[in-house]
């Protein structure tokens, strides 16, 4: 995905949303995020078929620290989740932009030009 980077969308929450092919989204943390977590273990996955609005909880990410809300960054239907997280979350510390938390069926792509680039979010993360 590192060749990607510059194709990653972010929310004010630290999600980051990349729009596949095939036109699913996939969503996963920022590495700000994971940084800030500590160490990941366990990640609570939304339900495949549920249908999130923009903002609304799909997830949780506990650490050793705190746990945190994984919010989806647009509105859509949760089409598949990453089951490995089950059995190793910590590959969210490892390799935040090549692990996936869920996809996702966008009700609207649009919603992704409201996320931000990532030079708007290193903004926001260096403030």
């Amino acid at each position: 995905m590192s060749n990607n980077f510059a194709k990653l969308r972010f929310t004010k929450s630290h999600e980051w949303a990349l729009l596949e092919a095939n036109g699913t989204v996939i969503v996963g943390i920022s590495d700000h995020a994971q940084a800030s977590l500590g160490d990941v273990v366990f990640v609570e996955l939304p339900e495949i078929g549920v249908n999130c609005d923009t903002k609304s909880q799909a997830g949780v990410v506990e650490s050793v620290k705190s746990a945190s809300d994984i919010y989806a960054p647009i509105a859509g239907e949760v089409v598949a989740v990453n089951e490995e997280l089950s059995i190793s979350p910590e590959l969210l510390n490892s390799d935040p932009y090549n692990t996936w938390i869920f996809r996702i069926k966008p009700s609207n792509l649009a919603d992704l030009e409201k996320l931000l680039d990532i030079v708007s979010y290193q903004a926001i993360i260096n403030r």
